[in-house]
């Protein structure tokens, strides 16, 4: 096992006007699960090829414990890799699949059988062992692919989108998986998904990509409940966060007819983006005025979809809790997030913010 720190990694391809991965620096500890997340086109699967030194490195340096591996062959580097499309070979059994790389290291006969039948002990592969992979559905497949990481007992585990090939339910199950093997190896780990549900219940951090860049690295709490921008506000939860227009004046929050007073606000007054989670917003017999569009129904929960003064707003409700055409909607004055409206960028406020939501005569 090892730490990975990278410096100030930058990647562009030739032709490009822009860098595809712009001064990265991220520092992931030594059995570290790090999540990378972000929509495609983000540089999150660059960033981990160039980890793998499947990529060149434009500039800066990438470290695997204490050694620089920027011009180390992928095969020298000490790490696994799985793939979203489990490149196991076809025309090998399981066994062979997940002894191959062994073999090729020279690795002793009686060390290849212990490793293999221990790994495949841990991802319940015994009963396929014999077994060549078109025999297996896909979430075998994918333990395999796991198996045969795992036998090298490497330095750090990448996964690039491991789950993106299975169905919704299976994906579930695996994920479980993937997590249970690496809390019980502690190997350092660096996975690559644009999922971001699986990215929450994955890591022990997520890295926010967003054109090359990071936006907020943190405990996926962290994230949720305190997203750096309006970016990371609208990717990172389900439903995305609400963003409103809206405006400061004189330490109120103006959200079209509606006056919010949510204690000292700092900095100037003028236009932001007011964010609100959808399970922050309650019904009340005074508030914010909304409207219903369209109801999703989940079970247990229902996602009401309507307006704010014309701004679209979504709620999430109990599916027991009464729902009406026109309702009035409630929000702690410490559940407010706000937004520079040019950058994108969080607002900090000052002050304690608990005195009550009220609206304007």
């Amino acid at each position: 096992m090892a730490s990975i720190t990278i410096t100030d990694v930058s990647k562009t391809y030739p032709g490009a006007s822009t860098p595809s991965v712009a001064d990265i620096g991220l520092q992931i500890r030594d059995g570290e699960f790090i999540v990378l997340v972000g929509p495609s086109g983000c540089g999150k699967s660059t960033l981990l090829r160039m980890v793998a030194g499947l990529e060149d490195i434009t500039g800066g340096e990438v470290r695997i414990g204490e050694r620089v591996v920027n011009s180390v062959d992928p095969a020298d580097r000490d790490i696994a890799m799985v793939f979203q499309n489990y490149a196991l070979y076809p025309h090998m059994t399981v066994r062979e699949n997940m002894a191959y790389g062994l073999k090729n290291r020279r690795t002793p006969k009686a060390e290849i059988e212990s490793r293999v039948a221990e790994a495949a002990r841990m991802l319940e592969l015994g009963p396929y062992l014999d077994r060549k992979p078109r025999a297996l559905s896909g979430g075998q497949r994918q333990r395999v692919a796991m198996g045969r990481a795992v036998v090298r007992q490497p330095a750090a585990f990448l996964f690039d989108e491991p789950l993106s090939n299975l169905d919704a339910k299976l994906r579930v199950t695996m994920r479980g998986e993937i997590r249970r093997l690496q809390k019980r190896l502690g190997t350092t780990s660096l996975y690559v998904t644009h999922d971001q549900l699986e990215a929450m219940t994955l890591a022990d951090r997520l890295v926010v990509l967003n054109g090359g860049r990071i936006e907020q690295v943190g405990a996926p709490l962290e994230v949720y409940h305190n997203p750096a921008s309006t970016f990371v506000a609208s990717f990172i939860g389900s439903p995305a966060m609400n963003l409103l227009d809206a405006r400061i004046e004189g330490g109120r929050i103006g959200l079209g007819s509606t006056v919010l007073e949510p204690g000292q606000l700092s900095g100037p007054g003028g236009p932001v983006t007011l964010g609100i989670r959808a399970e922050d917003l309650i019904p009340a017999a005074t508030g914010l005025p909304f409207r219903t569009d369209l109801v999703e129904e989940l079970g247990a929960q229902r996602l009401v979809h309507g307006h704010i003064d014309g701004q679209p707003l979504v709620l999430t409700l109990d599916a027991a809790a009464p729902l009406h055409d026109e309702m009035r909607l409630s929000v702690s004055p410490t559940k407010l997030h706000l937004f520079d409206t040019v950058s994108g960028k969080r607002i900090e406020t000052t002050g304690p913010a608990r005195q009550p939501l009220r609206q304007d005569a």
